[in-house]
Order: C-alpha cells, then sequence, then structure tokens
C-alpha cells in the first residue's frame, strides 16, 4: 500500500484511494492497458461493521455493473446486505480465489489482499467526482468512528 494514512480509533484510511461514502467502498485507479482500471474494495470501517466474513455472492468477469447498484451480495456474521459498487463499467476480474482460500481475507487486509474486483470504469469522468479524498473520507469516518462508537479490529490470521 503507497501513500500516507490516517488513523482513527483503530481504523485505517489509506491516502491514495478515492472512496464512496454512503457506500462504504473504497477505490484505487490505476493506469493500464486499454485505459483506467479500478480495484475495489470494502472499508476497515464496513468490515469492522459487519463482522467476519461467511460469504460472497460474486459477479462474472464480463458483468456490466452501475454506479450504486449491487457489485457484490456479502454475508457476515452481523449482516447480509449488497456491496454497492462505486462506479460504473465492466467486471474485468473478482478476487473470488482469494476468499475461497481465506473468507476474511477483507476482514485481515482490507486494502491490498481483500480488494474485491477490478473494474473497467465506463463513465469515469462523470462519476469521479461522486468519490471523496482522502482528506474527506477522514473527515466522515472521524465523525461516523465518534457516533457509532466504532473501534476497527482485524480478524487474527
Amino acid at each position: 500500500m503507497g501513500g500516507p494514512q490516517e488513523i482513527w480509533s483503530g481504523c485505517v484510511i489509506p491516502g491514495d484511494l478515492l472512496y464512496d461514502l454512503e457506500a462504504d467502498v473504497w477505490v484505487r485507479l490505476e493506469d493500464a492497458d486499454g485505459g483506467p482500471e479500478a480495484v475495489v474494495g470494502m472499508t476497515d470501517v464496513a468490515q469492522t461493521r459487519g463482522g467476519r466474513l461467511v460469504q460472497v455472492g460474486w459477479k462474472r468477469p464480463g458483468s456490466r455493473v452501475v454506479r450504486g447498484r449491487p457489485l457484490a451480495v456479502v454475508e457476515s456474521a452481523k449482516w447480509v446486505g449488497p456491496m454497492r459498487s462505486p462506479l460504473s463499467g465492466v467486471v474485468l476480474e473478482s478476487n473470488e480465489r482469494a476468499f475461497e482460500l481465506d473468507i476474511a481475507v477483507a476482514n485481515r487486509d482490507p486494502y491490498d489482499r481483500g480488494w474485491f474486483y477490478r473494474v473497467r470504469p465506463t463513465r469515469l469522468a462523470e462519476e469521479l467526482s461522486q468519490l471523496a479524498g482522502a482528506d474527506r473520507a477522514y473527515e466522515h469516518y472521524r465523525h461516523v468512528i465518534d457516533a457509532e462508537g466504532i473501534t476497527c479490529i482485524r480478524c487474527a490470521e
């Protein structure tokens, strides 16, 4: 993970990512042949709120996704619901194999090994302004963490 990060009540907010604050999802934009790609995952706050994952319903590569619509169905010890897509695009790859080997990979390492999808954005210019930078995300999550009494913890290996 590159770039500075902020930590509040044990919750990590990396400085090199963009965030969909309503969906509790992070985005890492990467240059690739054929245009930008977005690596997507759940935030540290989201994995803490939900608890240990027990199952993920995956979209297949080639699937079209729309910002704000379900990207995956996530089931945890405390919650079942959609992981909403932060961008519209086409799923290039899922990290399903890593989750098959360790279903709690996103609980252990939400910003690196626990990513969910690689997506080719189709409306990036229009939707980029709807994502928050690290400073805004840090302020948002600091408020949420304090208001909800959250202390982020990671599952042990």
